[in-house]
């Protein structure tokens, strides 16, 4: 009964329409969670103490598509995996430092959100945009899984090591977030993948994915209540950060298709790293620099919600052309009720 409505059509069906609209509508999602929040700010300001929960529940919503032989098909490309690595976690760190410093130089704080923004792991809607483009979808869900499970090392040290003493972060706080919100929800949902051959992605996914782009608004929402008492239209310093954020952030895509033409990797890699290099996982963001980092880090990541989803839409057009139909499964004539979309995006 639960799985039938009295029309005949199953459930899942409506569930992945409702899915499909919200997929379509990724460009406007982030940015109305983020008016949302600076419009009633008393109301989303509650659901902070929820923010793990959603989270690491966005995270196991995109987890349980991703193979354990995911990872092994990385190590047998290993110049894709270092090219990623070096674009994604040595050059947009080394950049965001560079452009955060030139253009905050008596607010470290700014710098410090720039430089976690682009250490943060590769966001799990660059896999929807790899879809879109024609990447290669292997490599896309590779990098995802291991720059999610490297999180906890990778981002810590790197904001350590650029910035220094010249902020206050909350290292050991930081690190345990990342585990809790990312690492375990992923593990969790590779297992559940793995334990059960795929049949708990193909059951529970078409009734958790538009959830979890639901519960996406309300963490975008609650991270933007946070920091609206401090965040003043007026102020020069928003519309900087905000020209910082665009620069960086198309810096990343183009970087990304750069390094992947110059190591002579094959056309669809080099599509998978336009976006594995140029999203992030911008709500973890700035989650975390709300928690564990001072108040005006939060602003770039804040800001940064606001463009990313279309900055991928315009750099994917730019750097690799006319994109094909947005449903992988539409575009190869699968039949919708059939199919399961188990996209996330944060």
């Amino acid at each position: 009964m639960f799985h039938y409505r009295e029309d005949g059509m199953p459930v899942r069906y409506y569930f992945n329409r409702w899915n499909e609209l919200m997929e379509r509508s990724m460009p406007l999602l982030t940015p109305g969670g983020v008016i949302l929040g600076l419009v009633f700010p008393s109301f989303f300001v509650g659901l902070r103490p929820a923010i793990p929960y959603l989270f690491g529940c966005m995270t196991f919503s995109g987890a349980i598509k991703l193979q354990g032989r995911e990872l092994a098909a990385v190590f047998r490309t290993p110049r894709s995996l270092l090219l990623f690595f070096v674009g994604a976690h040595l050059l947009m760190p080394l950049l965001s430092f560079l452009v955060g410093s030139l253009g905050n130089p008596d607010e470290p704080a700014f710098t410090a959100g720039f430089v976690l923004l682009f250490s943060i792991p590769t966001a799990v809607s660059g896999f929807i945009w790899n879809t879109i483009f024609r990447g290669n979808g292997a490599l896309s869900l590779s990098l995802i899984v291991l720059d999610t499970l490297l999180a906890p090392l990778v981002v810590p040290r790197t904001v350590a090591l650029l910035m220094g003493t010249s902020v206050v972060i909350d290292m050991r706080g930081l690190t345990l977030s990342l585990i809790s919100m990312v690492v375990i929800p992923t593990i969790l949902g590779v297992l559940a993948h793995e334990l059960s051959r795929g049949e708990v992605p193909r059951l529970v996914g078409p009734y958790l994915n538009p959830f979890a782009k639901l519960f996406l608004v309300l963490v975008v929402a609650a991270n933007s209540a946070a920091v609206a008492p401090s965040l003043k239209v007026t102020d020069p310093a928003v519309y900087r950060i905000a020209f910082l954020a665009l620069v960086l952030g198309f810096c990343g895509f183009w970087l990304g298709r750069f390094l992947a033409r110059r190591g002579k990797l094959p056309e669809d890699q080099q599509r998978t790293l336009v976006f594995s290099v140029g999203l992030r996982n911008i709500s973890a963001a700035a989650t975390l620099a709300i928690a564990f980092f001072p108040e005006k880090a939060a602003l770039p990541a804040i800001i940064g919600m606001v463009f990313q989803q279309s900055m991928a839409s315009v750099a994917g057009r730019f750097l690799l052309g006319k994109p094909t139909a947005f449903s992988d499964s539409s575009a190869e004539g699968q039949d919708p009720i059939r199919s399961v979309s188990t996209h996330n995006n944060p």
